[in-house]
């Protein structure tokens, strides 16, 4: 009886996680999603200019290194985008994600087991020292250019001499 009650707050956060997500997705939104039990894969032939367009991103010109794809799954398609720009760039582009916290310090965490961006040839940026990250739900705080995105995020890694990475991951 005793271990039952201690699982109860980790099942509540877990429930409420789940909730959080679900009620910040657009009701009826137009999307490829599907639930036909495919099993996960990179699309073909897209890249950067896919990945920045549904995410409503404008790489800047003078970024070098610009990569991305798009990862189909059942249901959320995760789409990636990462190119090296200067620190100031970096920060303007976390910035017009609109999140109600600028770009923080994040604690230290294992790297994700996806393994998403080492698609891409990179490192995962949870796994850089320094990194800053901002994430957000753009339907939950009214960012109307991106009703179709469910949650955005950005890692920006300082690499040195006016170079800074700019991770982007979106579903």
């Amino acid at each position: 009886m005793h271990r039952r009650s201690a699982l109860r707050p980790h099942l509540l956060a877990a429930l409420g996680a789940a909730l959080l997500l679900t009620s910040c997705s657009p009701a009826g939104a137009d999307d490829r999603r599907t639930t036909d039990g495919r099993a996960p894969h990179w699309e073909k032939g897209t890249g950067a200019p896919e990945a920045a367009t549904f995410m409503k991103v404008a790489v800047p010109e003078s970024a070098t290194e610009v990569k991305g794809a798009v990862q189909i799954n059942p249901q959320e398609d995760i789409h990636l985008l990462s190119f090296v720009t200067d620190e100031r760039t970096a920060v303007r582009i976390g910035e017009d994600l609109r999140s109600e916290e600028p770009l923080r310090t994040r604690n230290q965490a294992t790297p994700s087991p996806s393994e998403l961006f080492g698609h891409l040839g990179l490192t995962e940026p949870g796994s850089e020292k320094g990194v800053r990250w901002a994430g957000v739900c753009p339907p939950c705080v009214g960012d109307n250019r991106r009703s179709k995105v469910q949650w955005i995020e950005i890692h920006v890694v300082v690499l040195g001499a006016d170079r800074t990475r700019v991770y982007l991951q979106a579903f």
